[in-house]
């Protein structure tokens, strides 16, 4: 992964990193951001402000975790939300009723679920893509807004973003970015085009299992502040200690990726020399992959087998995860439509973790001798 600069291009992203927070409280020189608990604040007199009212609306260590996620991913406005489906309600919020809209075929269960209630509700239309040529095809004057995944979850294919950012452009849709798998260490989408993205920050931002957030950021002061009235209107706002929490997470991402993909590697590596994998699915980036068991009756015995690896949902934490979408993360989606498009019940997938590689390779070699 590269070191990349920053929006102000003074440092580099490790560097900015490793500082959030830092230099930001004059009165104590804290360097560790103070969480503010408090849901009021003072005013001075009638009709001034310090800038802090009401914690839904702003409140200090808050603020700091959204600039830190606006400059992260090059973007006018960063917004911390309760959970990663909170950012999604929170970006579709912005649509009038009827709108139509384009999204990935293979994408998060939660998502899938979502859009399906929408459409139930009578709220939006929504297409689905499974290629770019799809894209191409379905984006018209008639589209409000297109959603991708890329890579998608769990089959891990990738589109060009710069390709479908033209497309969106030429029909005035706007342009919207799952970037979870990647993190902006990897892929920054709004410099690719993209005018929303959004994060469960659950995943690697957060890093560790211990936190449930969201992170929406959009390219223009104009849909960022949309976005940031919407979200004080609705509520869906962060915790103090959920957004110090989430700083802190921040501080080792670019630490943790690195191990994320090198182990990535390695466990891929080893699957395509397994004689019972008979397919790994790896766009080459990040620390998530799947793979296809060569009978899927052996799957139960194969994770029940498992020491080291967890067999749960979730991704992106220091811990080696592995799920079985069929009854975890894309349950909701109909079976027989998971089927058509590829998630079938022989696949599994993997986050790893920031283990030895070689004590994953070690756990995933005994459960297949295992089973075998």
């Amino acid at each position: 992964m590269q070191n990349k600069a920053t929006n102000s291009g003074n440092v580099h992203t490790d560097t900015f990193l490793a500082q959030i927070g830092n230099h930001q409280n004059p009165v104590t020189g804290s360097i560790n951001t103070p969480i503010y608990f408090s849901t009021t604040y003072e005013h001075p007199t009638l009709g001034e402000s310090t800038g802090y009212d009401y914690t839904r609306t702003k409140n200090p260590t808050r603020e700091v975790l959204e600039q830190a996620l606006a400059e992260l991913e090059h973007g006018a406005v960063g917004l911390a939300t309760s959970s990663g489906m909170s950012a999604l309600q929170l970006i579709f919020s912005q649509f009038p009723a009827g709108s139509q809209i384009v999204a990935s075929r293979d994408l998060y269960g939660g998502s899938y679920r979502y859009f399906n209630e929408l459409e139930k509700l009578g709220m939006y239309q929504f297409t689905y893509a499974a290629t770019e040529a799809d894209f191409e095809q379905l984006i018209s004057t008639e589209t409000a807004a297109v959603f991708i995944e890329t890579p998608t979850n769990p089959l891990m294919t990738e589109v060009s973003i710069e390709r479908i950012a033209a497309w969106t452009k030429k029909h005035h849709a706007q342009l919207i970015v799952d970037n979870t798998f990647y993190t902006p260490l990897i892929q920054r989408p709004l410099d690719l085009g993209a005018d929303v993205v959004l994060h469960s920050a659950t995943k690697y931002l957060g890093g560790h299992n211990d936190l449930l957030a969201g992170a929406v950021i959009a390219r223009s002061q104009e849909v960022g502040d949309k976005l940031s009235y919407q979200l004080n209107t609705t509520g869906a706002v962060l915790a103090p200690f959920d957004c110090w929490l989430l700083i802190r997470g921040l501080k080792t991402l670019s630490l943790r990726m690195t191990r994320h993909e090198a182990n990535a590697r390695e466990v891929v590596q080893f699957l395509k020399e397994s004689p019972l994998v008979k397919e790994v699915l790896y766009p080459g980036r990040g620390g998530m992959l799947s793979f296809k068991i060569k009978d899927q009756r052996l799957i139960k015995d194969f994770l029940r087998q498992l020491k080291t690896f967890t067999f749960a949902e979730s991704l992106g934490g220091v811990e080696s995860l592995i799920t079985y979408p069929t009854t975890q993360t894309h349950a909701d989606i109909p079976e027989a439509l998971r089927e058509a498009y590829g998630l079938t019940a022989d696949l599994l997938r993997i986050s790893t973790g920031i283990e030895a590689g070689a004590d994953l390779v070690a756990d995933l070699k005994q459960a297949f001798e295992y089973i075998k």
